[in-house]
């Protein structure tokens, strides 16, 4: 078998498996508008939040185990089980599509999520492929493969979704997002080497254990942009949640307007992960590269939820080739709403590696794939709590408060802010060294 760099085909599998979840995720909330059926509106808003978050919580289970299990048999393995794993629930996700069943819907992105909680051993391979003080421009890659998932995901899903009233939810989707897992599934076979570092053993321990979370916790640099990370995601994963329901009921967008939507958001993440926060981070160290990062989501959010507020978004009717009329933004509310979308997934670009650096940074060598699964379960937990308050901030279809989840993630930024204050106030938060 022939093997590549380590860092380039990490990061080229979790970028293509992560396409599959940007084809996925913008039309994952109007696909559970469409099948909800005779389902009274009040409740629309709690299914379709758990509808994102159970992807979530199977992270949220699964992460630490899938890591303390690289540790003990290797990163590769427990990557390949994560690719296949993915193949098999993007189908049947298609299937439920075609099927019309919110039950299947249900099981696939639940399957999905536990396939997906590999993404934590992704981040040990970056870790133990790099030295420490280029941790954070190792974990940047990541961020950059999520740029790409979210940039051209969007994008090919929006081919595939109709925007004639009543018309059936394309099942193409799902087919496509298995296809590219399965390109990554045979990228990894075939190139992926194993990173792992055999020093020492490791005991065998219950796939649920608290151990982790003992460590990351219980550790003050490691505790602190791990909760900074945590609260900032939650306030991401509001506004992430619900920004299709927005962008379709709000701004009155189709779905391939939405896809551009995303995929402008992806090509702003990818490139200032790439371009901008590799670059930053060695000047200005990873706590001020998160307080910057999370004061940029503050101010986006605020800026945003305002804007929704005082009714400054304008539109324009046009006319199509059919004769009929179609509402867009006019070009100053649209200049708003891309500047602003610019400015929070900025600050999002900022926070994440640096916060997930930090965590590694501190964190012996033998222990990443378990601490950097806590670090994934946490961001899970994360992601299971911010689109259930986005979207039920958010409401129904019929009674919409489209700011409320805006000044929502605002609430929790301010708390993340203040941690991030305080870490970068710390000076152990850079003199302690990793544990044992």
């Amino acid at each position: 078998m022939r093997t590549g760099s380590p860092k380039l085909i990490a990061f080229l599998t979790v970028a293509i498996d992560l396409l599959g979840f940007g084809i996925v995720l913008p039309l994952l909330p109007l696909y559970g508008d469409h099948f909800l059926g005779d389902i009274p509106t009040a409740y629309h808003g709690a299914i379709i939040g758990a509808l994102l978050s159970s992807f979530s919580f199977m992270q949220f289970l699964f992460a630490p185990g899938w890591g303390r299990l690289s540790d003990r048999i290797g990163r590769r393995p427990v990557l390949l089980i994560g690719l296949t794993g993915s193949v098999v629930f993007y189908l049947l996700f298609g299937y439920a599509t075609y099927a019309r069943s919110l039950l299947l819907l249900f099981a696939a992105r639940i399957g999905a999520g536990i396939a997906g909680a590999t993404i934590g051993t992704a981040q040990a391979v970056i870790a133990d492929s790099t030295p420490p003080e280029t941790r954070a421009k190792g974990m940047a890659l990541i961020g950059v493969a999520f740029g790409v998932g979210f940039t051209f995901g969007p994008l090919i899903g929006s081919f595939f979704a109709s925007d004639v009233p009543g018309s059936a939810m394309s099942a193409a989707p799902g087919f496509v997002a298995a296809g590219l897992s399965l390109i990554a599934l045979f990228l990894a076979v075939l190139l992926l080497p194993e990173t792992r570092p055999f020093g020492a053993e490791h005991r065998r321990r219950p796939w649920f254990d608290l151990e982790g979370w003992r460590l990351a916790l219980g550790n003050r640099p490691v505790a602190l942009p791990l909760l900074t990370f945590f609260f900032a995601t939650i306030a991401f994963a509001n506004f992430e949640g619900t920004l299709a329901r927005f962008v379709k009921y709000e701004l009155h967008y189709t779905f391939r307007q939405m896809g551009m939507v995303f995929a402008y958001i992806g090509v702003v993440l990818m490139l200032v992960q790439g371009l901008v926060v590799r670059r930053l981070v060695v000047r200005l160290g990873e706590p001020l590269m998160c307080v910057l990062g999370i004061g940029l989501m503050l101010t986006g959010l605020v800026v945003m939820g305002t804007t929704v507020v005082t009714n400054s978004l304008e539109f324009v009717e046009t006319a199509s080739a059919t004769g009929e009329g179609h509402r867009h933004l006019a070009a100053g509310s649209l200049a708003v709403v891309l500047s602003t979308l610019a400015v929070a997934v900025s600050g999002f670009a900022f926070l994440t590696p640096s916060a997930q650096a930090l965590i590694s940074r501190r964190t012996s060598a033998l222990r990443q794939g378990e601490v950097l699964g806590v670090s994934q379960a946490a961001s899970a937990i994360a992601r299971i709590l911010g689109p259930l308050m986005g979207n039920l901030l958010y409401g129904s279809q019929a009674q919409p408060h489209p700011s409320w989840p805006f000044f929502g993630g605002g609430t929790l930024l301010a708390l993340a802010l203040v941690l991030a204050l305080t870490m970068l106030a710390d000076q152990s938060s850079r003199l302690d060294p990793p544990p044992k």
